[in-house]
């Protein structure tokens, strides 16, 4: 089990970029697999972002393609996601999540993601 605490939401206006960051703690981060979601009132959670061990590898969602981008430093144990070009449409709850299976590409499903910071806002104002 890994712990995660994510930091750096806030209120931005469209256009703005904003920087999401991930602490983690307990067993070792660089066998996770790790995933940035996000989930708007009355929408489901969706994968914005994803990236392998290594970090060789990263998923995005085409919505946030050319936008974001996600990093990780194993020996920091953080995982990143920085957010340019933002839109109100970005608007939600940015979660962490931790994925300990080995895949040769990183999930954008979050059934795969065993484990979940708490979330941190982020509201992009028009």
């Amino acid at each position: 089990q890994v712990n995660l605490v994510e930091s750096g939401g806030g209120l931005v206006q469209a256009g703005a970029s904003l920087r999401l960051s991930c602490a983690a703690s307990g067993r070792s981060f660089s066998t996770y697999t790790m995933g940035w979601f996000r989930q708007a009132p009355g929408k489901e959670r969706e994968c914005v972002a994803a990236i392998t061990r290594s970090g060789s590898s990263a998923y995005y969602a085409d919505s946030v393609k050319g936008r974001f981008t996600i990093s990780r430093d194993n020996a920091k144990n953080t995982v990143s996601l920085q957010m340019s070009s933002l839109k109100p449409e970005d608007t939600a709850i940015y979660y962490c999540a931790a994925d300990g299976t080995w895949r040769l590409l990183p999930s954008p499903n979050a059934a795969a993601y065993e484990d979940w910071g708490q979330g941190t806002q982020v509201t992009v104002s028009s």
